[in-house]
């Protein structure tokens, strides 16, 4: 993938980070966009520690203008944008509906939806401008089940499939693929927040599992990568889950 650059929302920590690391030592000109700028510099020095290109942009999905602000960073700076990997999102709650929190909801819609959304859109008109590209976008095994005391995540990350099918059909003829993978519990920042609200522990959610543990990030980048490449250029519309067999059940 020498020569073509991408733009990983998410990108200073957790997969976002794992992929920014893959992709860059495939020869990849990487822009990570977050709103951690200390954390993003940190991934910044270590990619660039082993003499690839990188690039941070603080960037919030949240916002329509900051969004398109860090695709035009990417394209002054690299000269194009190839491929996305639409990563940051939220969880901020593990109740049921009933107990659950309406302003939470509402802020998980925004990030995990909404943001996703212009992501795409704007990446989208890019990508049509320079002939094409590849979107990976990350949903979850909540995208694909009901998961208990995560109804209102579980319906962000179903819209998440729905707006990957949706525009790989889109664009299907424009040559610009559209995919999302679907992890189950990895060991990120969101699951640590989630498990310091105290609804699960580290043992509970690994035994949701068949493989009786909990994802990598690396585990999680090493399926982004494949989508984006070339070798799946037969792939839109994909939910590729990597679950420890979770979908298996």
């Amino acid at each position: 993938m020498n020569s073509k650059v991408a733009l990983i929302t998410g990108g200073a920590s957790g997969i976002g980070k794992a992929t920014a690391l893959l992709l860059a030592r495939q020869g990849v000109k990487v822009v990570i966009s977050g709103r951690r700028e200390a954390l993003g510099q940190a991934v910044v020095r270590e990619i660039k520690a082993e003499g690839f290109e990188t690039a941070f942009v603080i960037g919030d999905v949240n916002s329509e203008a900051s969004v398109r602000q860090q695709i035009e960073f990417a394209v002054n700076k690299y000269g194009r944008l190839d491929l996305a990997v639409n990563n940051a999102g939220i969880a901020n709650e593990t109740k049921t509906i009933g107990e659950s929190d309406p302003a939470k909801f509402q802020a998980m819609v925004q990030t995990n939806v909404m943001g996703l959304y212009l992501c795409m859109k704007w990446e989208i008109e890019q990508m049509l401008k320079t002939g094409g590209g590849s979107i990976v976008n990350l949903a979850s095994i909540a995208g694909l089940n009901g998961i208990s005391y995560a109804g209102p995540y579980a319906a962000t990350k179903h819209a998440v499939v729905g707006l990957t099918k949706s525009g790989a059909l889109d664009y299907a003829t424009r040559n610009i693929r559209i995919n999302a993978v679907a992890p189950g519990a990895v060991k990120t920042d969101i699951i640590e927040q989630q498990l310091a609200l105290g609804q699960f522990d580290e043992a509970y959610v690994s035994a949701m599992h068949p493989m009786a543990r909990m994802g990598r990030p690396d585990e999680i980048a090493n399926g982004i990568v494949w989508l984006l490449s070339d070798q799946a250029s037969f792939v839109t519309g994909h939910i590729l889950n990597i679950d420890g067999g979770f979908q298996a059940k």
